[in-house]
């Protein structure tokens, strides 16, 4: 345990929790360094910071998955030491992760028995549950298996689970990633109430409409440093992420206007079981992408995305070759190398592990993707300098940070790996590109670049599809946008002649001229999405 040392007068109030000098070493690289945070009760604290900025190591030392090398943790003035989450929770921190923790195949009440204290029975666990969803909204059944629930359902268990433990501090990571517009304004809902019960929030998120909707101070991390703090009421969206990345984030641009190609990318009645247990049948899918535009499909995750890519890419073939169809290429039953050497490329969601290996080098990942179509071997062998000057060309064009001339790719922050699985894909020119959640957990930055190098790429002649679930990237750089619910794809439809409540309706569930007559009219312009 680091030494413990006095905690530096603070003037006001003393805070409910406080970080000082707060110094993380990961051998010679300094994650964080010298942070100073006070959080305060009734309030929601933004912690914002480009990818790689230090908010994850910082969260989690506050929540006891990591000490720190240097500096305290003070709680009511009071040094503490978080040596694990349950020290954490026993002085009342509680945290709400991006990323569910929930096993499948158990109930909701099981789910949440999992991190309760023993000797708690079913009946009054199952009592408490209720209780708390109706106290907050958050209504669950305890008996339902969680694979059968949606993502916004999911979340509520975690957020129960978190409020059983009566925490005076909620930390939330990404809280609305994965949800509608209207499961979104619900969670903002029970944020507001919490504050005005006194209790603290730490909100990270880089979505800055949302932060400047529920926050009341902001503290903006940059290199592992506190490099300012706000109120975000009195910022813009872009103002904030100028901040955060420490320069102006420019505005996403579309080329000038690309005649209308040839369909390029054609989805006819494509149909696949689901691969597994909790996997999503595709029905009927119907699409058609032409050159020198982008389309985007929106949807909460869960609902075919991952089956609708792997279709797509190849790792699942159809049951018909005609069912898919790359630059008139009747494609259904061939593999993913052979849609590569016939100009399509793709980008899965989950970087480490499938778009990427990531305890290979970057030259040995250019060479997964790109063997085929790059000339990186030649008769039978490797061409490894042909491969680092794949990868270094890529890691220049896409400004991607990294520590030495080819590392491994787990080594990359996951922005910057990210910006080397798009440029990866891109600066093969494409003629067709597939990507799935294409700026998943990037900063504003990052996100602005990689929008504009599918614009720019559309407008080079390539037909681009575009899975996301974050509605203003959809509404920022696709041209027409269709929705994926329960595996059944809406028709896509003109950007500027929807809205985002008309999406947020089809993502659960209605029926498209249902969501139209509910919505009404589409929504004024907003500002540019490249910043949220």
């Amino acid at each position: 345990m680091p030494p413990l040392a006095p905690r530096p007068p603070a003037e006001g109030p003393t805070p409910l929790f406080g970080a000082y000098g707060i110094v993380k070493r990961f051998g010679d690289f300094r994650a964080n360094d010298g942070i100073d945070l006070e959080i305060r009760a009734g309030e929601i604290h933004a912690l914002l910071g480009e990818n790689g900025a230090g908010k994850s190591t910082l969260m989690k030392i506050l929540y006891g998955l990591l000490e720190p090398t240097e500096g305290v943790v003070t709680h009511r003035g009071d040094i503490v030491r978080l040596s694990n989450p349950e020290a954490a929770r026993a002085l009342g921190i509680g945290m709400v992760f991006q990323h569910f923790s929930l096993c499948e195949n158990l109930t909701v009440a099981e789910n949440i028995a999992l991190v309760m204290p023993r000797g708690l029975n079913r009946r009054t666990l199952s009592a408490r549950i209720a209780e708390v969803g109706a106290t907050y909204g958050l209504h669950l059944d305890p008996g339902r298996p969680v694979w059968s629930l949606s993502a916004g359902e999911r979340q509520r268990i975690e957020i129960i689970r978190c409020l059983l433990q009566d925490p005076r501090l909620v930390i939330l990571d990404e809280p609305t990633s994965v949800l509608t517009p209207g499961e979104a304004e619900g969670l903002f809902t029970v944020l507001e109430r919490l504050r005005d019960e006194g209790r603290a929030l730490l909100y990270i998120s880089h979505r800055l409409d949302e932060v400047r909707r529920l926050c009341s101070r902001a503290t903006i991390l940059r290199g592992g440093r506190v490099v300012g703090a706000c109120d975000p009421r009195e910022e813009t969206a872009r103002s904030l992420a100028a901040m955060m990345v420490g320069v102006q984030v420019g505005e996403v641009k579309p080329p000038a206007e690309v005649p209308a190609g040839p369909e390029r990318l054609v989805l006819r009645d494509l149909a696949l079981p689901a691969p597994g247990l909790h996997g999503t049948a595709l029905r009927d899918v119907s699409l058609s992408v032409r050159g020198g535009e982008i389309v985007g499909i929106a949807g909460i995750a869960g609902n075919g995305q991952a089956e609708l890519f792997d279709a797509l890419s190849g790792e699942a073939l159809a049951p018909e070759p005609g069912m898919v169809r790359l630059d008139r290429v009747e494609s259904g039953r061939l593999g993913i190398t052979a849609r590569r050497r016939n100009g399509a490329g793709f980008v899965p969601e989950e970087r480490n592990g499938h778009a990427a290996a990531p305890t290979l080098s970057l030259s040995d990942n250019a060479i997964l993707s790109r063997h085929a179509t790059a000339a990186l071997s030649r008769f039978g062998v490797l061409r490894r300098a042909a491969a680092k000057s794949l990868a270094e060309a890529v890691t220049s064009a896409f400004d991607v940070r990294k520590a030495g001339p080819d590392p491994a790719a787990g080594t990359l922050s996951g922005g910057n790996l990210q910006k080397y699985l798009m440029g990866r894909e891109i600066l093969a020119e494409p003629g067709i590109l597939v990507v799935n959640q294409p700026t998943w957990g990037v900063d504003a930055l990052a996100a602005a670049h990689i929008r504009q190098a599918l614009l720019d790429l559309a407008g080079r002649g390539a037909a681009v599809l575009v899975i996301s679930q974050d509605l203003d990237e959809l509404f920022e750089i696709a041209g027409r946008i269709a929705v994926l619910h329960a595996g059944h794809l809406s028709p896509a439809v003109p950007a500027a002649e929807t809205s985002r409540e008309t999406l947020g309706l089809l993502m659960g569930g209605a029926a498209p001229a249902q969501s139209a007559t509910v919505a009404g009219t589409p929504e004024p312009a907003r500002e540019p999405a490249h910043a949220h």
